[in-house]
């Protein structure tokens, strides 16, 4: 069913050979096109759905020059509209009394348009109807007012905007970001800055600490660490225990868990528990790195 030349390059003179081409496809007349689509839907004959695609090819360039503001390939906007050209005839009722070409328009666009949102940018945009209509809608009527003269105010863009969103029926708010994401198109951190060979990777500033913090950081958590080994070596080994699996472990023991790994009750851990950590509060005294939030010997009391 896919048409034997398709839109196989992206320069001029390719583009150019295949428009000559598909231009002299004859066209069908209502009654060839409805034949020949029942013949399609009733006996899936391939031949069939060749010639109806074929003989609406040159439908689907003029759709997709409509829209060359995207900055994407013509070739490429083409042929997503074959695509969605193909996939129309797969619905596509002759017994009603609608030409093929009417009835794929919609598909056509859908497809042309479904490509450009996925190719503008990494990030997701159009996500709702109301973004894809002011997405496709933008330029278009931003010119149109520009030209009927909307930009007497003291902020002409902002006049603009707000004509925009009202024949739109969006909200301004939409107008703005619609804008500044069209505008602010996608670059690589890779791309070389100027003639030097550095990059726009190597301007951005990193959000890890640094290097002074870091090292700071690491001698304070040794610091801390020691206080903590030394503390623990003051308890005996049930209550040691309690306090590495209640509060120093990530995955905490229950009471209860605790009690039947040693056999006695739950009061009696408990018990254990606030001892132990009252040794540690001795024994660490009022250091301020042992008050500090999180710390083990603050969750402890």
């Amino acid at each position: 069913m896919i048409p034997r030349r398709q839109v196989a390059g992206s320069g001029v003179a390719t583009l150019r050979t295949y428009l000559a081409e598909i231009g002299r496809i004859p066209l069908l007349s209502p009654a060839e096109e409805r034949s020949l689509a029942k013949e399609y839907r009733e006996n899936g004959d391939s031949r069939a759905a060749h010639k109806l695609v074929s003989a609406n090819l040159r439908f689907v360039v003029k759709v997709a020059y409509g829209y060359r503001f995207s900055g994407l390939k013509v070739a490429d906007l083409i042929q997503e509209g074959n695509l969605g050209l193909m996939r129309s005839l797969e619905r596509f009722d002759p017994d009603r009394d609608v030409r093929l070409i009417s009835y794929a328009v919609w598909w056509i666009r859908a497809y042309i348009q479904a490509y450009i949102l996925r190719s503008w940018s990494v990030v997701k945009l159009g996500t709702t109807q109301a973004q894809r209509k002011l997405f496709f809608s933008f330029a278009r009527t931003w010119r149109e007012l520009q030209r009927q003269g909307g930009t007497h105010g003291q902020n002409p863009a902002a006049d603009v905007s707000a004509g925009v969103a009202h024949r739109l029926n969006v909200r301004p708010a939409d107008v703005s970001e619609m804008r500044s994401r069209i505008e602010g198109r996608d670059v690589s951190l890779d791309e070389p800055v100027g003639e030097s060979d550095s990059t726009r990777i190597d301007f951005l500033a990193s959000a890890a600490p640094s290097q002074d913090d870091a090292l700071s950081d690491a001698e304070e958590l040794a610091i801390i660490a020691g206080r903590v080994q030394r503390a623990l070596g003051t308890l005996d080994a049930r209550e040691r225990y309690i306090v590495q699996m209640r509060l120093m472990s990530d995955e905490p023991m229950t009471l209860k868990a605790l009690g039947d790994h040693f056999g006695f009750t739950r009061e009696r851990t408990r018990q254990l528990e606030a001892r132990a950590a009252a040794k540690l509060r001795l024994v660490l005294g009022n250091e301020p790195s042992a008050e500090s939030p999180g710390h083990p010997i603050r969750q402890a009391g």
